[in-house]
């Protein structure tokens, strides 16, 4: 099995006389995390649902797990989960009903074993029973990312799985996205805060203007940066200065 687990070349879309993706070019590796990073409008949902087999590319090609996504979104689906932008839980089901639910359309065998199993891994047994919709932001996002795991994919994509969090409800997320990694599960998020890639990723890539402009690891990012002037201390560059230089929209240090 080769090392790649998602490979992107060329991928472009437009919607009607507006161009999203103007070919972009990036690869994942099994077992690492990926940020996409970028701002509102970008393109990285629309990267992302072509990647998970909800849109049509005009242009490119993009395979993960090793199945073309054109032709193969069967075999593609398969092998991965995608937690949007917000939590697709039910409000009215407890957490342990959504999981049940969601392990038999699954056809899990033992639906309530999975539940309750997803339930201690998440630290949610103790809100098992009660309503979803009672759960905090970041309880509730947590119980979304468990409901993403029945089946066990190989790759899951999580398109800003902090959109309207709180910072404590951020931090459970990202504690979980790193256990995620731990247990060898390949991880593309896509994020608009810079704190949050550079805390989560092992690589990351800037999709502004429909194209990947860089694309690396923090330190290669860093490497990008016009060095400070050391006068007592060098300053080094937050990953917000590297974007904001990298886009054209930075100042160069004084």
């Amino acid at each position: 099995m080769t090392d790649t687990a998602i490979e992107v070349k060329g991928l472009k879309k437009s919607f009607g006389d507006t161009e999203v993706l103007k070919g972009v070019d990036f690869m994942v590796k099994r077992g690492e995390i990926f940020a996409l990073l970028g701002s509102n409008g970008a393109g990285k949902t629309t990267a992302i649902n072509i990647l998970a087999t909800l849109l049509k590319a005009d242009g490119g090609t993009a395979a993960v797990n090793g199945f073309d996504v054109s032709k193969a979104p069967g075999q593609v689906r398969q092998s991965i989960s995608l937690t949007g932008q917000f939590a697709a839980v039910d409000e009215v089901l407890t957490g342990r009903e959504n999981l049940i639910l969601i392990a038999k359309l699954r056809g899990a065998p033992k639906p309530a074993e999975v539940a309750d199993g997803l339930l201690s891994r998440f630290g949610l047994s103790g809100a098992a029973h009660r309503r979803a919709g009672a759960y905090s932001g970041g309880m509730a996002r947590r119980l979304d990312i468990a409901m993403s795991l029945v089946g066990s994919p190989a790759v899951i994509f999580l398109d800003e799985p902090t959109t309207g969090l709180d910072p404590e409800g951020r931090l459970e997320v990202w504690k979980t996205v790193k256990e995620l990694a731990g247990s060898g599960v390949t991880i593309l998020l896509t994020t608009q805060y810079l704190d949050e890639a550079e805390q989560l990723a092992d690589r990351i890539a800037i999709l502004h203007g429909g194209r990947i402009i860089a694309n690396g690891t923090l330190a290669e990012l860093k490497k990008l940066f016009p060095p400070a002037k050391v006068e007592y201390v060098e300053k080094q560059p937050t990953l917000e200065e590297i974007f904001l230089h990298i886009i054209g929209k930075g100042e160069n240090p004084q």
